[in-house]
């Protein structure tokens, strides 16, 4: 699933995603796509002090073949749903 978002990011200079986090799971991954295209992901920090942020954009970064820098949230950094911004 997540080749689509790779192919997308190797042919375009940043893409956007949106994604709905599920903190405080046993472990980080992904957890599959909305009917509304949304990502589902699941972050193993808690949502405190933007740990389960951190630990997205790690998750992200490592995924998609990207550095950290290169994963922002762009809205939603104290909520659920989040868009992403993602440039190589």
């Amino acid at each position: 699933m997540l080749k689509k978002y790779i192919e997308d990011l190797a042919n375009n200079k940043e893409i956007f995603l949106e994604i709905r986090v599920s903190p405080g799971r046993e472990e980080t991954g992904f957890l599959g796509v909305m009917a509304d295209g949304t990502m589902k992901v699941a972050v193993a920090a808690a949502p405190e002090k933007g740990e389960a942020n951190q630990e997205l954009i790690k998750f992200l970064a490592g995924a998609l073949g990207v550095r950290r820098y290169q994963v922002e949230i762009k809205s939603g950094s104290s909520g659920r749903r989040k868009l992403v911004k993602i440039s190589r």
